[in-house]
């Protein structure tokens, strides 16, 4: 597998490891070894999870969790008023936090590629208006913190 791919994994990896910290409330040691030990590049019910970079998994999953406040006033700013994120459905929180933290922090990626990313994992799990939201809001975000990129 191609490094890209590898780190598409490892993202899709990151905003199901999230997801279930915040609905299971795993700590972080504990789902990044689990992740890693039964589900990154494993067969989980019959389904083979694809290969993941690791260390760029627990990258983003460290990363959100320990800039989980300012990640969420800068989603919050680009939301729609009135829709804070508190409100809108978890997988979608993991999906933008993650996103978000990498346009904060991890510069080696390009803001088109995060927008990218996140719109397919966005599309793994929903056919509605939640991938141009997913969309809209990174865009957003990425223009703002990385306006270098366009």
């Amino acid at each position: 597998m191609s490094r890209g791919e590898l780190r598409s994994s490892a993202r899709l990896g990151a905003v199901q490891a999230l997801y279930q910290m915040e609905i299971a409330g795993k700590d972080l040691g504990d789902v990044i070894a689990e992740f890693q030990a039964h589900w990154l590049g494993q067969t989980v019910d019959d389904i083979e999870m694809k290969p993941a970079e690791a260390a760029f998994f627990t990258s983003l999953v460290e990363g959100v969790v320990r800039d989980q406040r300012t990640i969420d006033q800068s989603i919050n700013a680009s939301l729609v008023e009135g829709w804070p994120l508190t409100r809108i459905e978890a997988v979608l929180r993991a999906i933008l936090r993650s996103g978000c933290f990498e346009l904060l922090r991890r510069k080696d990626v390009p803001a088109k590629v995060v927008i990218r990313e996140y719109g397919d994992i966005a599309r793994a799990f929903y056919e509605g208006e939640e991938v141009g939201m997913v969309s809209a809001v990174l865009d957003r975000l990425a223009h703002q913190l990385r306006p270098g990129d366009f």
